[in-house]
């Protein structure tokens, strides 16, 4: 029996399958952002559906296996940023209290979304249940045009 810790995914394989100069680059890749802890398949983290209501936008994130207190939502010149951080530590101990297992997990994911400068945090409502985040967010109001639209150009 093998035992493959979580951290492959389902890029177990990719690095047999890859020529010597994709390998290198991936890993310098790596390197230079290591806050990747999902490899390279962090793309499929956070997946996220956006609905248009009539008054507004509702978000579904999709954060499988965090709490929800390990997500937060931060609102800034414009941006919300979603940021889920989780730390499990899975210890198996036989009958005489040795340990037959020892395994630790960090990891952290964040995505941001343009939202416009007029929204703010009070007016964002936030639901998580069954590791899904549910934002709700008002449509900005469109600028009023005066009412009465001058048809000449005035000379000054």
């Amino acid at each position: 029996m093998m035992m493959v810790p979580y951290m492959f995914h389902d890029a177990l394989l990719d690095d047999w399958f890859q020529n010597d100069w994709d390998r290198d680059f991936d890993r310098m890749m790596q390197a230079a952002d290591p806050r990747r802890v999902f490899g390279k398949r962090s793309a499929n983290v956070m997946k996220t559906d956006v609905r248009e209501t009539a008054t507004g936008y509702d978000m579904f994130v999709d954060l499988p296996g965090f709490k929800k207190e390990d997500v937060k939502l931060d609102l800034q010149n414009g941006y919300l940023t979603i940021t889920a951080s989780r730390n499990e530590d899975r210890d198996e101990k036989d009958s005489n209290g040795h340990y037959i297992r020892q395994e630790r997990y960090t990891g952290s994911c964040a995505r941001s979304f343009y939202v416009g400068d007029q929204i703010k945090p009070e007016d964002v409502k936030a639901s998580f249940k069954d590791g899904i985040l549910e934002l709700s967010l008002p449509k900005a109001e469109a600028k009023k045009l005066p009412d009465k639209q001058p048809n000449q150009i005035e000379i000054l």
